[in-house]
Protein backbone atom coordinates (compact mmCIF):
# COMPACT_ATOMS: atom_id res chain seq x y z
CA UNK A 1 0.00 0.00 0.00
CA UNK A 2 2.60 2.09 1.28
CA UNK A 3 4.58 1.93 -2.46
CA UNK A 4 1.38 2.99 -4.11
CA UNK A 5 0.68 6.12 -1.56
CA UNK A 6 4.73 7.03 -3.33
CA UNK A 7 2.93 6.67 -6.48
CA UNK A 8 0.44 8.73 -6.26
CA UNK A 9 2.83 11.43 -4.50
CA UNK A 10 5.11 11.28 -7.14
CA UNK A 11 2.00 12.01 -9.92
CA UNK A 12 0.81 14.88 -7.64
CA UNK A 13 4.47 16.25 -7.33
CA UNK A 14 4.60 16.18 -11.59
CA UNK A 15 1.46 18.51 -12.33
CA UNK A 16 1.11 20.55 -9.71
CA UNK A 17 2.44 23.96 -10.88
CA UNK A 18 6.08 23.98 -9.22
CA UNK A 19 7.87 26.82 -11.05
CA UNK A 20 11.13 27.48 -9.34
CA UNK A 21 11.13 23.49 -8.22
CA UNK A 22 12.74 22.57 -11.24
CA UNK A 23 12.38 19.07 -11.31
CA UNK A 24 12.02 18.62 -7.63
CA UNK A 25 9.26 15.44 -7.28
CA UNK A 26 8.87 12.07 -5.86
CA UNK A 27 9.26 10.51 -9.21
CA UNK A 28 13.01 8.80 -8.48
CA UNK A 29 12.24 8.40 -4.66
CA UNK A 30 9.39 5.94 -5.60
CA UNK A 31 10.84 4.08 -8.56
CA UNK A 32 13.47 3.19 -6.30
CA UNK A 33 11.54 2.04 -3.67
CA UNK A 34 8.97 0.39 -5.40
CA UNK A 35 11.79 -1.97 -7.48
CA UNK A 36 13.38 -2.66 -3.53
CA UNK A 37 9.71 -3.61 -2.15
CA UNK A 38 7.31 -5.00 -5.15
CA UNK A 39 7.07 -7.70 -7.47
CA UNK A 40 8.42 -7.40 -10.88
CA UNK A 41 5.03 -7.47 -12.21
CA UNK A 42 3.86 -4.94 -9.77
CA UNK A 43 6.29 -2.56 -11.59
CA UNK A 44 4.16 -2.51 -14.37
CA UNK A 45 1.74 0.11 -12.31
CA UNK A 46 4.08 3.25 -12.09
CA UNK A 47 5.84 2.55 -15.58
CA UNK A 48 1.85 2.39 -16.90
CA UNK A 49 0.91 6.00 -14.44
CA UNK A 50 4.07 7.62 -14.71
CA UNK A 51 3.62 6.95 -18.80
CA UNK A 52 0.21 8.56 -18.81
CA UNK A 53 1.32 11.60 -16.57
CA UNK A 54 4.12 12.22 -19.09
CA UNK A 55 1.36 12.05 -22.55
CA UNK A 56 -1.18 14.52 -20.16
CA UNK A 57 1.67 16.46 -19.22
CA UNK A 58 2.63 17.32 -22.38
CA UNK A 59 -0.71 17.53 -24.30
CA UNK A 60 -2.56 19.06 -22.16
CA UNK A 61 -0.50 21.65 -20.05
CA UNK A 62 2.44 22.06 -21.90
CA UNK A 63 0.32 22.06 -25.57
CA UNK A 64 2.74 20.26 -27.01
CA UNK A 65 2.35 17.10 -29.47
CA UNK A 66 3.38 13.82 -28.02
CA UNK A 67 6.26 12.30 -29.94
CA UNK A 68 6.59 8.66 -28.10
CA UNK A 69 9.74 8.16 -29.12
CA UNK A 70 11.45 11.39 -27.17
CA UNK A 71 9.95 9.61 -24.24
CA UNK A 72 11.87 6.19 -25.16
CA UNK A 73 15.41 7.00 -23.38
CA UNK A 74 12.73 8.50 -19.96
CA UNK A 75 10.59 5.52 -19.90
CA UNK A 76 13.36 3.36 -20.16
CA UNK A 77 15.00 5.00 -16.82
CA UNK A 78 11.41 4.40 -15.08
CA UNK A 79 12.31 0.69 -15.64
CA UNK A 80 15.68 0.84 -14.95
CA UNK A 81 15.45 2.66 -11.48
CA UNK A 82 13.14 0.34 -10.67
CA UNK A 83 15.61 -2.34 -11.39
CA UNK A 84 18.13 -0.62 -9.73
CA UNK A 85 16.45 -0.38 -6.54
CA UNK A 86 15.81 -4.23 -6.83
CA UNK A 87 19.23 -4.87 -7.08
CA UNK A 88 20.67 -2.13 -4.08
CA UNK A 89 17.85 -3.19 -1.72
CA UNK A 90 15.65 -5.77 -2.00
CA UNK A 91 17.99 -8.29 -0.53
CA UNK A 92 19.70 -6.20 1.82
CA UNK A 93 18.82 -2.90 2.94
CA UNK A 94 21.54 -0.73 4.55
CA UNK A 95 22.28 3.27 4.78
CA UNK A 96 24.99 2.74 2.66
CA UNK A 97 22.70 1.07 -0.47
CA UNK A 98 20.04 3.41 0.10
CA UNK A 99 22.38 6.55 -0.21
CA UNK A 100 23.82 4.65 -3.15
CA UNK A 101 20.77 4.08 -4.97
CA UNK A 102 19.72 7.91 -3.67
CA UNK A 103 22.84 8.91 -5.84
CA UNK A 104 22.84 7.02 -8.96
CA UNK A 105 19.51 7.15 -9.45
CA UNK A 106 19.41 10.27 -9.98
CA UNK A 107 22.88 10.78 -11.74
CA UNK A 108 21.90 8.09 -14.01
CA UNK A 109 18.63 10.02 -15.26
CA UNK A 110 20.67 13.55 -15.53
CA UNK A 111 23.42 11.43 -17.85
CA UNK A 112 21.00 9.70 -19.84
CA UNK A 113 18.33 12.47 -20.27
CA UNK A 114 20.60 15.23 -21.49
CA UNK A 115 22.82 13.00 -23.55
CA UNK A 116 18.95 12.48 -25.32
CA UNK A 117 18.15 16.14 -25.49
CA UNK A 118 21.92 17.08 -27.12
CA UNK A 119 21.23 14.08 -29.57
CA UNK A 120 18.26 13.97 -30.47
CA UNK A 121 17.29 17.42 -29.60
CA UNK A 122 17.95 20.84 -31.78
CA UNK A 123 18.36 22.97 -28.75
CA UNK A 124 22.49 22.60 -28.53
CA UNK A 125 24.86 22.04 -31.28
CA UNK A 126 26.43 18.73 -31.78
CA UNK A 127 30.01 19.71 -30.33
CA UNK A 128 31.77 19.23 -27.61
CA UNK A 129 30.30 22.98 -26.44
CA UNK A 130 27.01 22.03 -27.23
CA UNK A 131 26.62 18.90 -24.95
CA UNK A 132 28.91 20.80 -22.17
CA UNK A 133 25.93 23.59 -22.38
CA UNK A 134 23.11 20.64 -21.86
CA UNK A 135 25.11 19.54 -19.05
CA UNK A 136 25.53 22.57 -17.74
CA UNK A 137 21.83 23.66 -18.50
CA UNK A 138 20.47 20.75 -16.85
CA UNK A 139 22.58 21.11 -13.19
CA UNK A 140 19.54 23.42 -11.31
CA UNK A 141 17.53 19.90 -11.93
CA UNK A 142 20.10 17.55 -11.08
CA UNK A 143 20.87 19.15 -7.47
CA UNK A 144 16.66 19.26 -7.17
CA UNK A 145 16.14 15.84 -8.38
CA UNK A 146 19.33 14.74 -5.83
CA UNK A 147 17.22 16.50 -2.82
CA UNK A 148 14.36 14.99 -3.78
CA UNK A 149 15.20 11.44 -4.22
CA UNK A 150 17.14 11.65 -1.10
CA UNK A 151 14.37 12.98 1.19
CA UNK A 152 11.92 10.44 -0.23
CA UNK A 153 14.04 6.88 -0.40
CA UNK A 154 15.30 8.26 3.18
CA UNK A 155 11.90 8.78 4.33
CA UNK A 156 10.22 5.78 2.37
CA UNK A 157 13.39 3.23 3.57
CA UNK A 158 14.62 4.87 7.50
CA UNK A 159 10.89 5.56 8.66
CA UNK A 160 9.65 2.13 8.57
CA UNK A 161 13.36 1.12 9.36
CA UNK A 162 13.11 3.40 13.04
CA UNK A 163 9.40 1.98 13.63
CA UNK A 164 10.66 -1.31 12.92
CA UNK A 165 13.45 -0.76 15.77
CA UNK A 166 11.12 1.03 17.96
CA UNK A 167 8.71 -1.99 17.71
CA UNK A 168 9.69 -5.30 15.94
CA UNK A 169 6.11 -6.26 15.63
CA UNK A 170 4.49 -3.13 14.11
CA UNK A 171 7.84 -2.41 11.89
CA UNK A 172 7.99 -5.17 9.82
CA UNK A 173 4.25 -5.14 8.88
CA UNK A 174 5.09 -1.61 7.77
CA UNK A 175 8.36 -2.38 6.23
CA UNK A 176 6.79 -4.61 4.20
CA UNK A 177 4.82 -2.14 2.82
CA UNK A 178 1.50 -4.17 3.35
Amino acid sequence: MFAYLLLLAAVVTRVVPHAGWMNFTAVGGMLLYFGARRSWREMLAPLAVLMATDFCLTVFSYNYPFKWEAYLPTWMWYAAAMVLGRILMSERTTAWRVVAAALLGPTSFFVISNFAVWFTGGMYARSLAGITACYVAAIPFYRNDLASTGIVLGLAIGVPALLRRLNPTTGQAVLAGK
